[in-house]
């Protein structure tokens, strides 16, 4: 039995090989055609499959910060915005729809099986005012970003204003932050303004109208002329008993000063006496 069997096993392989090349042929090109038939086949009903009404996105779940706006507000301005369903939906286009919500600056979104998506936020916290060179104000986040929104709705009114080229928030801001507490522990002057020119210079502006030309460097440079100066200026306010209009710092071994009705002559050494 075994031999028989083994025999016809024989048989076939030598039966196969000596099948015509043009039959193997169309063997394999009908092999071929079947499997691409049951591809296409099977992709167009995964495409009626994901197409069907109830992967439909039928609800918005926000998380995160809504202080700013109400989770209905953010869904009425970002839903017209967000195209597909479930599974057609594009990720970083309806990341994009909700972050241009007002207040929003960041948004993360999933997928919540079988219709829902859920968007975490995350809201601007301003920390200043941004004048821009075309003089419209904006607002200027933790980050140093700057962003657009309603300035009605900000609640604090003593948020320092700063102006610089476009793209330098970020530095004058890092700027404000290390020249602030210098300023107001050392002369009792609040910084409310700084601003950045496009030639490098730095100008701070304080409560009451004074100002103060710092001049061009760094960060550290700045600080270092600030320290300089708050160190020694005290002794000439408090000798004239006159409070601070102006200081020109861009001087290297002193500065220009003027007091109320009182002012120097020139560039006056650090410490060194004014005139009327």
């Amino acid at each position: 039995m075994r031999h028989h069997a083994a025999a016809y096993n024989a048989y076939s392989r030598d039966a196969s090989r000596e099948l015509p090349a043009d039959v193997r042929l169309i063997n394999a090109t009908a092999s071929f055609l079947f499997g691409v038939a049951a591809l296409l086949g099977g992709a167009m009903l995964l495409t009626w499959l994901v197409r069907q009404p109830v992967f439909d996105v039928r609800s918005v779940l926000v998380e995160g910060e809504v202080s700013r706006n109400s989770a209905s507000t953010i869904r009425s301005n970002a839903l017209p915005l967000l195209h597909g369903n479930y599974f057609t939906l594009r990720l970083a286009q309806a990341q994009h729809a909700f972050e241009a919500v007002p207040w929003v600056r960041h948004a993360v979104l999933q997928r919540v099986w079988p219709n829902r998506l859920l968007v975490r936020l995350e809201e601007h916290h301003p920390v200043a005012l941004w004048v821009s060179e075309e003089g419209e104000d904006q607002l200027v986040n933790s980050f140093g970003e700057v962003f657009q929104a309603n300035l009605g709705d900000v609640e604090d009114e003593s948020l320092p204003s700063l102006q610089g080229p476009d793209g330098s928030a970020p530095q004058v801001l890092a700027a404000y932050v290390r020249l602030r507490p210098l300023f107001e522990e050392g002369l009792k002057l609040k910084l409310e303004s700084l601003s950045l020119s496009s030639r490098g210079s730095w100008l701070a502006g304080f409560e009451g109208g004074a100002q103060v030309q710092l001049g061009r460097g760094t960060e550290a440079e700045l600080v270092a002329r600030a320290t300089r100066f708050i160190a020694t200026v005290g002794q000439v306010t408090s000798r004239y008993e006159r409070p601070l209009v102006y200081a020109d710092l861009r001087h290297n071994e002193g500065y220009a000063l003027r007091l109320k009705g009182v002012t120097t002559g020139g560039p006056a050494p650090v410490g060194g006496a004014v005139k009327h």
